[in-house]
């Protein structure tokens, strides 16, 4: 399941930390690449203890915290801090598929890589190319979002960022693990949740809301690992 996640950062916050990695010190990115994806990427990364990347990392972190679309889709259970990367010059990242497991540095916690996220920095039209192409079941679907939206998607998925041939693409990427580990039983739930949404816009008293909620949170129960 793919799912825009709208208005992370507004157009003025994206704006600001867009102005600041535009004087920061980037790294080559193929330092934090597998021995497979080090060959197919070829982009720029802030290192993950730059001031820079903890500062804007925890404030993207509060705004997915308050944000109730974040939530109902991904359900998380821990986010990995959020990382940051420029594509400049014909950067690209060739078809991978992100590691399993991943390591919160300094802390000994290691995540599960059950989603993908890529939030966008930079402005469609700041930039040539750089969309994000993620293979589905029958096509590769290209994302190239506004300032401020991000994607969320399976980790296990093939996905490639193409050449960047004007201007720079800054964007922000982590993952997370979800309370609920299969993508069909999350895409179920919001599922229901978008419908016990609805009904209530019509009549939140209804009979019909108060078993379809027990429901929702019966499964939640049945299928959250925490």
């Amino acid at each position: 399941m793919m799912t825009i996640i709208p208005d992370v950062l507004s157009k003025a916050e994206a704006r600001q930390i867009h102005d600041l990695f535009a004087k920061a010190n980037w790294t080559d990115g193929r330092h934090t690449a597998g021995h497979v994806a080090a060959r197919v990427k070829h982009n720029d990364q802030l290192a993950q203890d730059d001031p820079l990347a903890e500062q804007v990392g925890n404030f993207i972190l509060e705004r997915l915290a308050a944000n109730p679309r974040f939530t109902a889709v991904a359900l998380p259970l821990k986010v990995l801090p959020p990382r940051f990367n420029r594509y400049a010059g014909s950067g690209s990242y060739g078809d991978h598929i992100d590691a399993s497991i991943f390591g919160v540095p300094q802390s000994g916690v290691r995540i599960r890589g059950d989603l993908s996220a890529t939030l966008f920095i930079s402005e469609p039209e700041d930039y040539d190319g750089g969309e994000l192409l993620i293979q589905g079941e029958m096509e590769k679907h290209r994302v190239k979002l506004p300032a401020g939206q991000m994607i969320l998607y399976p980790a296990n998925t093939i996905h490639q960022v193409t050449s960047v041939t004007r201007g720079a693409r800054f964007a922000s990427f982590f993952w997370l693990q979800s309370l609920v580990k299969e993508d069909y039983r999350r895409r179920m739930l919001l599922d229901l949740d978008e419908t016990i949404q609805a009904l209530s816009a019509v009549d939140p008293e209804q009979e019909a809301v108060t078993r379809l909620t027990g429901l929702y949170h019966n499964l939640l129960r049945d299928w959250s690992a925490t």
